[in-house]
């Protein structure tokens, strides 16, 4: 990767730039392209970053950028390809373990939905034989105080709904 920096560096100086100079035009802190020239890309966190400002000096140098884009693929690579044997083996025992156990999203869990649409639907029915017993209850009110005889109330009106039914389906 100081392969990159160095290419850099000899161009710029080639071009007769300061460093100063070309952080300016380009727009990103001097102290960047030193960290790139130099080869100190740890100084950078996110590679995405690295990249974009690597990309952007050689274009602003007037340098091939696709060598150069690939040269800073084939060492991310490298440097994040390099994990232990045993780290993998460890991972793949856990994989498995979680594959064969009853671990799943709440979201894609079916069982886990049908219990929550059976609940759903328990509240809902619970809620419209509440609504059904508080009508029924207020009506009950109503009638009372309308008629002093409730039961005879309710059966007068019981009639006349019935004799009503009755006509509209003859006519």
């Amino acid at each position: 990767m100081k392969e990159i920096g160095e290419e850099l560096r000899e161009k710029r100086e080639g071009m007769g730039l300061s460093l100063e100079e070309a952080a300016s035009d380009i727009g990103y802190k001097a102290s960047q392209l030193l960290a790139i020239e130099e080869g100190n890309f740890k100084d950078f966190k996110d590679k995405f970053l690295l990249k974009t400002i690597i990309v952007d000096y050689a274009k602003y140098l007037g340098l091939e950028t696709e060598d150069i884009i690939d040269e800073f693929n084939d060492f991310v690579f490298e440097s994040t390809s390099k994990i232990p044997l045993n780290e993998i083996a460890k991972a793949s025992k856990k994989l498995e373990k979680m594959e064969s156990g009853k671990i799943a999203s709440p979201y894609t869990n079916t069982e886990t939905n049908r219990k929550n649409y059976v609940k759903y639907i328990v509240i809902g029915l619970l809620a419209i034989l509440f609504l059904c017993a508080a009508i029924f209850v207020i009506n009950l009110i109503v009638d009372s105080r309308s008629n002093s005889n409730f039961s005879y109330g309710y059966i007068e009106r019981t009639n006349l709904w019935k004799n009503q039914i009755h006509n509209y389906l003859i006519d």
